[in-house]
């Protein structure tokens, strides 16, 4: 690889997010080394500094891109920056934990299959080590492309007392989602038997007496509905992987911008989106201290550019 790489986007890849452009073969040539790239600061779009945390940002026609390998300055500091606290979406922090509202592109924590992608983990990490305090303890995980609100806790006692809700359903989690289609009454309960395949890394529907399946419970009401989608509520009783896609797509309503539940009748004609359109927006749950926090983050600007574009077509 050169020492430096530089691109314009062309008309035919307008519209593609920036980590999926600059993993493109003939460029960075896979997803971790974009990822890498972002993390360490040294792409620049149009002259500007971008981040990870601006890996989804979508790509116009025109753009000039550079991977600068060799930037001046110290690797190893910008490396073991990640995502800086300036950018560390802080929702709620204390002595026993933080709530962070995960951008779309970063790994909730780090995955053995993906070893070098960065993750929100490692970037809370950094945040405590600058106030001295030890690595944080992830309660609960949220997809890699989808955006929103996850839970650390910062000592092991608050980690047993957080993750024993999310064991026994009592933390509650709403998300916000963009399917095809409008799902029929506007509001209801999904059920459904899940297994998790480990060769394909997907989770499928099984049979009710599988004895390897698990329940899997979604309440849902339509908040919008447009021409051909719906913006849809998600209130999860269970929170098993990947379990609000494929309960949305069992039902023919496939999360607009989805890659990996897209099997069965083809959907609508499709939109243009750069992720599954998913937001982990509500958490509620006791604090270790004994008192209900509620917090919320709102839509990130992707997916309410998504709605505007939605809301201009009806």
């Amino acid at each position: 690889m050169p020492p430096n790489n530089d691109w314009v986007v062309a008309d035919a890849e307008a519209g593609v997010r920036l980590d999926k452009f600059l993993a493109a073969p003939s460029r960075l040539g896979s997803r971790s080394r974009a990822a890498a790239a972002l993390e360490r600061r040294k792409v620049f779009l149009n002259g500007a500094e971008v981040s990870i945390a601006e890996a989804a940002r979508l790509v116009v026609t025109g753009d000039a891109i550079r991977v600068w390998i060799d930037r001046p300055g110290s690797a190893a500091r910008r490396e073991r920056a990640g995502v800086s606290r300036g950018r560390l979406d802080i929702v709620y922090e204390d002595d026993s934990l933080i709530v962070v509202n995960k951008p779309a592109g970063l790994l909730s924590v780090p995955l053995e299959r993906n070893a070098g992608v960065p993750s929100i983990l490692d970037a809370v990490d950094e945040h405590l080590r600058s106030t001295g305090r030890r690595r944080p303890l992830p309660i609960h995980r949220i997809d890699q492309d989808t955006s929103g609100l996850v839970v650390f806790a910062k000592h092991p006692a608050a980690a047993r007392m957080l993750k024993d809700q999310f064991k026994r359903r009592t933390a509650e989690r709403v998300y916000l989602a963009i399917v095809y289609g409008v799902p029929q009454p506007a509001e209801g309960v999904w059920r459904d038997m899940l297994t998790w395949d480990e060769k394909a890394l997907i989770q499928k529907a099984t049979r009710p007496n599988d004895p390897n399946g698990v329940e899997a419970i979604s309440e849902y009401r339509v908040l919008e509905a447009f021409a051909s989608t719906s913006f849809i509520e998600v209130r999860l009783r269970t929170g098993r992987r990947n379990q609000i896609r494929l309960q949305a797509r069992l039902r023919g309503h496939t999360l607009v911008g989805e890659e990996r539940y897209t099997y069965g009748p083809p959907t609508l004609r499709p939109i243009e989106f750069h992720r599954q359109a998913l937001h982990a927006y509500r958490l509620a749950l006791q604090h270790p201290d004994g008192r209900r926090l509620d917090l919320e983050a709102p839509p990130p600007p992707d997916l309410h550019d998504l709605l505007t574009r939605l809301r201009r077509r009806r």
